[in-house]
Formats: structure tokens, sequence, C-alpha cells
């Protein structure tokens, strides 16, 4: 049999038995059996040498060529296959983490390389809570629910609506533009920040289609908003953008969500707002873990921190903030008529949501090691977007 009819698995069998160095007697008739033989252990690293009684010495296995200087791609020990490994070269490219790379290996471009840059305990635990949660549209969405508003509360709805989807952009924008730069070898956070992009898409969607049931167009996206949104994108460092996006605007985002679970005026705002909830305190939830896990590898990145806080108040100083009509909206949502004492109730029940908005942003900080003082002072600094 030729090593072009399998022979070679054969030999590698044999190999795989040996320690680095040893050698293996091969003996074989078929045609030009030397030459193939020498040329596939070159090819694979070993040496060769034959011997007038036809019986060919290989020695084994990956002494040298290109398999010498061959790394595992992760922790070293071969005994803990799932240990991460506090940075990850870039010559480990795509590989499975704990694959031996082949030396030689070209170098890929990952930006976040180092375990504290992105790094949660509980990453593969949100990855599977996250794949028991996923929901379609579709089916879990009664579409054909009694929704049949009057004019002014139809339009109310549109423009909140309208205002969730702008910020569910950035929501997915914001890590899918994270995603293609971490290193494989932390795959959880790779899936978990891929599936977290796939929630905010379908998000999009539902908002999308709430908006337009009834109406043309969604309605008014504020200047202030955008503003406050494209903040978001100029921070390159991923710790501080989850930190702003996650802790601080998602985290806000939920208290909105829950405030529309139990004051939308229809049963599918309802439906829609209790399952985005749901979505997003699992998004809060990655990036308190991994800003706890980076603060405990270094403390000192708290004032980094407190100045992505700072600084992007100090940005949106002169923006407006909140869309007007936003307000407005929520204000005669939670009113749920326009009679000046439902009015009334209403203004009070939006003014105790930004104050909940206010004290879970302050319970995020202080859990982040802030002290109260502090937390306060920064919870205070938020956009007035909310996100």
């Amino acid at each position: 049999m030729g090593l072009d009819q399998g022979a070679h698995l054969l030999i590698k069998r044999a190999l795989d038995q040996l320690a680095i160095g040893d050698t293996l007697r091969v003996q074989g008739s078929a045609p030009d059996w030397d030459m193939h033989l020498l040329a596939w252990c070159r090819s694979h690293g070993h040496a060769v040498s034959f011997v007038a009684d036809h019986a060919d010495i290989v020695r084994g296995p990956y002494q040298s060529g290109r398999w010498h200087g061959a790394v595992q791609s992760g922790d070293a020990n071969r005994a803990s296959p799932h240990a991460i490994a506090e940075h990850a070269p870039s010559d480990w490219g795509v590989a499975a983490r704990g694959a031996t790379v082949e030396a030689g290996s070209p170098g890929f471009d990952f930006r976040f390389s180092d375990k504290s840059e992105i790094w949660a305990e509980s990453a593969a635990d949100l990855y599977k809570q996250a794949l028991a949660g996923q929901w379609d549209p579709e089916t879990a969405i009664d579409w054909n629910a009694d929704d049949s508003l009057p004019a002014d509360v139809e339009d109310a709805v549109v423009q909140v609506m309208t205002y969730l989807i702008e910020n569910e952009n950035a929501a997915l924008l914001v890590p899918a533009r994270h995603l293609g730069q971490v290193h494989p070898h932390f795959r959880e956070v790779m899936q978990l920040l891929a599936i977290q992009c796939a929630d905010e898409a379908r998000h999009v969607e539902v908002f999308t289609r709430r908006a337009t049931l009834h109406r043309a167009n969604p309605a008014r996206s504020g200047a202030g908003g955008q503003e406050s949104l494209k903040t978001l994108f100029e921070s390159g460092d991923f710790s501080s953008s989850a930190f702003l996006l996650s802790v601080l605007g998602e985290g806000s985002f939920v208290n909105l969500l829950n405030f529309l679970h139990e004051y939308g005026p229809d049963p599918l705002t309802r439906q829609i707002a209790r399952l985005v909830a749901r979505d997003e305190a699992r998004h809060v939830a990655f990036g308190m873990a991994h800003l706890e896990y980076r603060l405990s590898q270094d403390p000192g990145y708290q004032s980094a921190l407190k100045a992505a806080i700072e600084q992007r108040y100090d940005t949106l100083a002169t923006s407006s903030g909140l869309n007007e009509e936003v307000f407005d909206a929520l204000i005669l949502l939670a009113a749920g008529d326009t009679s000046p004492q439902a009015i009334q109730q209403g203004f009070s029940r939006v003014q105790k949501l930004k104050q909940d908005m206010a004290t879970g942003r302050k319970a995020r900080l202080v859990r982040l090691g802030f002290p109260l003082e502090e937390a306060e002072r920064l919870s205070g600094l938020h956009t007035r977007n909310f996100m």
C-alpha cells in the first residue's frame, strides 16, 4: 500500500505512540516508496534515513520542520483544556482554544487580546441564558391583539417607538464594532456579543413594526438624542464603552421598558416591552460582570470610568438631551387620557421613572466600587437622553 493509498495513516498512528526523537522502522513495497516516504517526512517535519535491508527509519514526531516550535492555543497545560490565557498571541489566530497551532501560522490583528480587556467570569453562563431566552417576534408577540387607540395616544406610542429604534440601532452597532476585534481565544465573550447583536436587531424589528402598525412612518428623531448616541461610538476602549452603554444606558433603558410594560396603553406595546426588557437586563449583567472582573485586575481603572462619564457630560453640556416630544409622549402614555387629573398623574409617574433610573445607576456604580457620594454625583452626570 502506497502513501497515496492511506499508508500515511498507519505511519502517523505509529508515530503518535513514540516520544519526540524516538525512531520508527517502516517497510513498504509500493512503487517509488522511498521517494514518496522522503517527501512525506519532509513535509511533516520528520527526519528519515534508508538502510540496506529496506527498513526505513522515521524519527518522530514533530521533531523539526513545520511543527518545530508549535504552540498550544490556550493554557500550556493540556490537562486544563478550558484554561483561559491572560494574553492571546496573534499567531494563535482563529484556532480553537487548546489546539496545537502550527509554527509559522499568520498573525491576526485582534485589538482585544488581553483577558482583562474583555473577559467576564459569567460569560459562558450568560451565553447559555441568551440561547435559552431567544424569542421569535412572529410567534412571541400577538400582532393581532386588539390595540385600537385614540389618535393622540397612538401618536404617542409611535413617538416612543421611534425613540427606542434609534437607541437600539446604537446598542446594536457599538458591540458589533467590537465583535470583530475580540481574539477568538475568548470565545464565550465573542459568542455573547454576537447574540447580543442578534437581540438588538430583533428589538429594532419589533419597535419598527409597532411604530408603523397604524402609521405610514415613524415620528421625530431629535438632534440632542442623536448627539448623545454618537458619543457612544467615540469610545474605542471596550470597557469604557460597556460602562457607558450597558451599565449606565441600557440599565436606565430597562427602567424605561418596565415603565412601558406597566403603562403601555395596549397589550401589544406591553408584550414588546416585557420581552425586550428581559434581553436588556442580560446585556446589563454582562457589562457589570466584565467591569467587575476588569476592576478586580486593575482597581485603578475606576478613574478611567469616571473620566468617561465626565467627558461625555462635557461633550453634551450644550445639547438638548431628550427629545421634548418623547418626554410628552411618555407623560401621555402614563396618563392614559388627556384630562387634567390624568396628565398630572402621568407627569408624576414620569418623574418617578427618572428617579428610578438615577437610583439604579447609583446602585450599579456603588457595586463597581464608587463611594456613595461619588456614585450619586456621577449618576447625575448621565445624559438626559437616558441612553
